[in-house]
């Protein structure tokens, strides 16, 4: 997965947001982290206030946005933010290569942010645009760079989000009455929304391939040409946020749940490869029989070996474990295979383009989180010289092979336990995703859902 060209450059400078801030085009500056959850969390600004105050002066903003849940209730039990600590503040650190027009918002701009303590302590660790750096720093410190792109599946109603909200989010009405995978007729149907979030998508900067039909009624991918893994993730939690946006201003709405109902679920397939100092291929070799490398094999070999503890960063949520399902697209089992879609990790490409695509993660993943923890799992492989074990042949769903894991809880368990995890990002930031886990399982555990009242309100 080489790049036909190097990475772009912000798709609006600074000298061009002055000018365009003096010429009244643009009058908001958007300034925003990703969270746990992978959102857009931030502040917008006035565009001169922007240039004249915080260029210079920076902008802050509460340590409890890492430290809530996705509804955004203060919880107790994270270290960095509490009552007790009195709900102090972040700095953002702006990062200018990411400005770029606001998809879906005329006469806007965003920059993405890192995140560091106000006392010059340093970065925030378990921010996790910061994890995700860790790592980029740790596989350049061998000689490599890594590339990546993301598949992003969501499915698309005819509702708004507040007609949706009404309605408990049931009896929604599908964009699409019928399976439209790879249908040009059944994308014909969305394609207003899909063309406006492919312009927009294009005019932020982000060089974009197609879209296509899924199975799932209303179920739709855009994709976009892979990049190096930070603009990747970058590109990524725009585009999710722009979605949104220009589906509520379509009168739709689109879910990037893992699994939505009994059909297919939406997932994220995340494509990964590494480049050498010299800009070649590092998973590519011409002389081997099946064009990998020892790099690549032992890359490999890593990531099936850490896929089940590290499985809480590619499945974050509850909903995530409904989606592995036999014979659903969504893998039940840790293998590889070549061009094998029933498998966990899918090997594909050749050449240069040879790369591996983790059919794991859904919709609803962190991508800086889940690209960290491909990059951790497969530079275990190859600090510790991993064999590869042979690619599964046929069918997946039926072979004797190791489950991913089938609940949050036990995702949960495998992280905390987990020495290599620890070893990678160190105890800190996994002590605050297990508590974030935790979380999540209590708020569950405690939930009355209308599946017990269809079956307990009458008949027990």
């Amino acid at each position: 997965m080489m790049p036909r060209n190097p990475a772009g450059a912000p798709a609006l400078t600074l000298a061009q947001l002055a000018q365009e801030i003096a010429a009244g085009d643009i009058d908001t500056v958007v300034v925003a982290f990703t969270d746990m959850q992978g959102r857009l969390q931030g502040k917008r600004l006035h565009g001169q206030f922007f240039l004249d105050h915080v260029l210079t002066d920076g902008v802050e903003g509460c340590t409890y946005l890492l430290a809530v849940d996705v509804e955004m209730s203060t919880v107790s039990g994270y270290e960095m933010s509490s009552w007790d600590r009195g709900y102090g503040d972040f700095s953002f650190d702006l990062d200018l290569a990411t400005l770029r027009r606001t998809p879906g918002h005329r006469g806007s701009a965003t920059v993405q942010c890192d995140l560091s303590w106000p006392d010059g302590s340093g970065p925030v660790r378990p921010s996790p645009r910061q994890i995700l750096k860790g790592q980029v720093e740790a596989v350049a410190r061998r000689g490599f760079t890594a590339y990546a792109g993301t598949e992003l599946e969501f499915l698309v109603f005819q509702d708004t989000y507040e007609a949706a909200w009404d309605r408990g989010y049931s009896g929604l009405t599908p964009a699409n009455r019928y399976n439209v995978d790879y249908s040009i007729v059944g994308g014909g149907v969305v394609e207003p929304l899909l063309r406006d979030l492919r312009n927009e998508m294009y005019a932020a900067g982000v060089t974009v391939e197609g879209a296509k039909g899924e199975c799932n009624l209303g179920q739709h991918e855009i994709s976009f040409l892979y990049d190096e893994v930070v603009r990747t993730c970058d590109n990524h939690v725009v585009y999710k946020t722009a979605a949104k946006d220009i589906a509520r201003a379509h009168g739709q709405a689109v879910t990037f749940m893992a699994k939505y109902d009994q059909r297919e679920g939406n997932s994220c397939h995340i494509h990964l490869s590494l480049r050498g100092e010299d800009g070649s291929a590092a998973f590519a070799d011409a002389q081997d029989p099946r064009g990998q490398s020892t790099v690549f094999d032992h890359f490999l070999a890593g990531l099936l070996a850490t896929m089940r503890e590290l499985s809480y960063f590619y499945a974050p949520n509850i909903n995530s474990y409904k989606r592995f399902q036999p014979g659903s697209f969504a893998p039940t089992g840790v293998a590889w295979g070549r061009d094998n879609r029933t498998c966990a990790l899918r090997v594909v490409g050749h050449g240069a383009g040879l790369r591996v695509e983790n059919r794991v993660p859904g919709a609803d993943v962190n991508p800086y989180l889940a690209v960290a923890a491909m990059m951790a799992g497969g530079m275990y492989g190859v600090r510790e010289q991993l064999p590869l074990e042979p690619a599964v042949e046929g069918n997946a769903y039926v072979a004797d092979l190791t489950h991913v894991p089938t609940t949050l809880q036990e995702a949960r368990d495998l992280l905390a336990a987990s020495a290599i995890a620890r070893d990678a990002f160190g105890d800190d930031v996994i002590d605050h995703y297990v508590h974030a886990a935790d979380v999540e399982i209590d708020a569950f555990n405690a939930a009355v859902t209308d599946w017990e009242r269809v079956r307990g309100f009458e008949r027990l």
